[in-house]
Formats: C-alpha cells, sequence, structure tokens
C-alpha cells in the first residue's frame, strides 16, 4: 500500500471515529457534518474527499469487508468444504476489529435504526468473486450450477443476520457479534453443501 493510501485511510478512519463518537453522544440526526469534519480535525472539503455521506460512515464499515473476505476464504486451505471455508472467513472478517471498536460501531448504529434495513455484508463484485471461489472447491461451474451461488447467499444472509440481531441488541453483552455471526452461520452448515 502506497503512503498515499494509507494517509487516506487514516483520515478515513479518524472521520469515522468522530462521527461514530458523536453519533452516540447526539444522536445521528442531530449531527452535522461540519461536526464531525471538526471532531476530527480536517476542513469540511477534506471531509467530503473523503465521505460520501454521513449513512455510509455506518454502512462502509460492513460493506468493506467483502474484499477481506475474498481474500480469507482464497487463503483458507483448498481441502475445506466449501460452507465451512466460507463460514470461517465471514466470521475471521467480522470478528477482525477490536472489542471496543465495535461497540463504538454499535452504540452509533443504534442512533441510526432506519439504516439497519441497508446493511448489506458484500458488494455485488465481491459476492460474484464468492461464487467462483465456492463453485472451484465444490468441483461445479457456477454458471450451469446454482448450488454454489445458494449457499454463497445463505452464508452472506445468515452472517447479515447475525450482524443485524447483535446491532439491535445492545442490553446483551453476552450477543458478541461473533457469538451472533457464528450462531446464524452455523444454521445454514451441513453435510449438504460437501460433494
Amino acid at each position: 500500500m502506497s503512503l498515499r493510501e494509507r494517509q487516506r485511510r487514516q483520515i478515513r478512519a479518524e472521520i469515522q471515529r468522530a462521527a461514530f463518537e458523536l453519533f452516540a453522544a447526539q444522536g445521528f440526526g442531530e449531527v452535522t457534518t461540519e461536526q464531525i469534519a471538526a471532531a476530527a480535525g480536517v476542513s469540511a472539503s477534506t471531509y467530503f474527499r473523503h465521505v460520501r455521506s454521513k449513512e455510509d460512515l455506518l454502512l462502509d464499515p460492513v460493506r468493506e469487508g467483502g474484499a477481506r473476505i475474498v481474500t480469507l476464504l482464497e487463503e483458507r486451505d483448498e481441502a475445506e468444504s466449501a460452507d465451512v471455508a466460507l463460514a470461517q472467513a465471514i466470521l475471521t472478517r467480522s470478528t477482525s476489529s477490536a472489542a471496543q471498536d465495535l461497540e463504538q460501531w454499535r452504540a452509533a448504529f443504534q442512533t441510526a435504526p432506519h439504516l439497519l434495513e441497508r446493511v448489506a455484508l458484500i458488494t455485488p463484485e465481491h459476492r460474484a468473486r464468492l461464487v467462483e471461489l465456492v463453485a472451484e472447491r465444490m468441483g461445479r461451474d457456477a454458471g450451469q450450477d446454482s448450488t454454489p451461488g445458494l449457499l454463497v447467499h445463505l452464508m452472506l444472509a445468515a452472517a447479515e443476520f447475525g450482524y443485524l440481531q447483535w446491532l439491535r441488541n445492545s442490553a446483551h453483552p453476552e450477543m458478541s457479534l461473533a457469538v451472533c455471526v457464528e450462531g446464524a452461520l452455523d444454521a445454514v452448515t451441513g453435510e449438504r453443501w460437501r460433494g
């Protein structure tokens, strides 16, 4: 990664962190982009170079995980079954952030419940790549056989359900993101995907 890209990511992370703190303290609807920029120590023009909308600050952490899920699946042992490999790639990505960062994101997100319906774990491009990778693991042709695509869609839907369950239930600290996502993924793994 180039120095410019690292700097860009750092600025974006600072804006996001400032936004999460403000959203949690004041509520999503009460916070302006100008307040976020000031709290992050950047100008309004810098803010808009890095952020399309306030909504994206909350939704992008989930969306940006798609490329990482693809990479994690590519790195898994080829002998591992498609369902287990995909579930582990999703779970690893879902639990790779520090607990404090996850809690800050959840607290911010809970001030914008209208965005819960827009939680999507992955972009269409990354979803298509996952279907290709799963088809390879299953020894099937993704263009001729719908099974790999069905598995990917079910796993991602289960993981998104786990995210939503976690985002909605901050009153239950025992329900960590890992517990919610793993439970949802376990419900759709099984022998039917092996072979």
